[in-house]
């Protein structure tokens, strides 16, 4: 199992930088990037790809809906010759609040584009030949009926360090998963249980591993988890610290009835707590929407606690099937942290 962190994105990007050089050293295999209505992604990634040398860039995650799938192409493949081959593309569909609220475009058919755009970027990438994809979202060249006429197929100018670029796809729902894991090279869970985690997503991954190209191999399953390592740690209030995070996604992050995390929240067995975790978060009453998180999902979602409970945490994301995990160190010396959980898993 391989170890990637989220790398800040919206403060001071060369602390930030600076700080990555030392977790690349540690051990560190990816490092992702965020893209939520701040500073774009890829500008930070292509710095951070002069700043290091070996580990992987990811993108986490791009809206589909925020760039044309092309562009998304493109962008990976400058970032992937920036950094000699160590990009990773994240792909998710963000929600409608974000979409719609601020890029003004419809949040429609995420799992049809989703599909479409992966597509077209491994044309893009492979160069075979003059980009030409017909389905039912996206058409290259545009048809003469919907502009000039004038657009032909053509071929990316630039020979893309790798033909292929990994493709990371955030997905919750179940229709979702399932095509990630037919489809893609890796899948971003948010909420990542390990417990519990064959009962809430085996269903949807095995049904897209049955129909996955065996060429693809392995999919990889990036899950996230808080870290803080010690002997005297006020365990329960380190734990509390996720708590207005989950709030805030599972009570707030979309309108009732189109809270996707909400419903995870649900198939994970916490229908009560999901809905008066809404209704309360819905209402202003915040703080009371962070206490009616259950603890025993803090418990399952974190690393936090003395050095032989955590290898045994670590074990059980591993036999969960994880096969990179992101980890969120709490207070401390992230590079040690790094550097230890790396000396563990060897």
């Amino acid at each position: 199992m391989r170890l990637s962190m989220g790398i800040g994105y919206a403060g001071n990007h060369k602390k930030s930088a600076d700080l990555l050089a030392e977790l690349e050293h540690a051990g560190l295999d990816v490092a992702w990037v965020a893209e939520a209505y701040t500073f774009d992604a890829p500008s930070y990634m292509g710095y951070l790809a002069a700043r290091t040398e070996r580990v992987a860039i990811g993108s986490g995650i791009l809206p589909l809906y925020t760039r044309t799938p092309t562009l998304l192409a493109m962008t990976a493949a400058g970032i992937d010759a920036l950094s000699d081959g160590r990009c990773i593309l994240g792909l998710g569909a963000s929600g409608p609040q974000v979409i719609e609220g601020f890029h003004g475009v419809p949040y429609d058919k995420p799992i049809a584009r989703t599909r479409e755009i992966i597509d077209i970027c491994r044309q893009v990438w492979k160069r075979e030949a003059p980009l030409v994809h017909d389905g039912p979202l996206y058409h290259m060249p545009l048809p003469a009926d919907q502009g000039t006429g004038l657009g032909k197929p053509l071929k990316l100018i630039n020979h893309p360090v790798r033909p292929s670029i990994p493709i990371y796809v955030a997905a919750l729902g179940e229709r979702n998963i399932e095509l990630t894991a037919e489809v893609a090279d890796g899948w971003l869970p948010l909420f990542y249980a390990p417990d519990s985690a064959d009962a809430v997503f085996g269903a949807p991954l095995r049904a897209g591993l049955a129909k996955r190209d065996p060429a693809l191999g392995p999919l990889e399953i990036g899950a996230s988890a808080s870290v803080c390592i010690g002997d005297n740690l006020d365990v329960d209030a380190l734990r509390d610290l996720a708590r207005p995070g989950v709030a805030l996604y599972v009570g707030g992050m979309g309108a009732r009835g189109r809270n996707f995390y909400n419903a995870l929240f649900c198939r994970y067995g916490y229908e009560k707590e999901a809905a008066q975790i809404q209704d309360l978060y819905l209402a202003g009453k915040k703080k009371e929407a962070e206490a009616a998180v259950p603890a025993a999902f803090l418990e399952q979602t974190s690393l936090i606690g003395p050095a032989g409970y955590i290898k045994e945490r670590l074990a059980a994301f591993e036999e969960s099937g994880v096969t990179l995990l992101s980890v969120g160190p709490l207070g401390g010396d992230p590079v040690q942290t790094v550097s230890t959980l790396k000396e563990w898993l060897s």
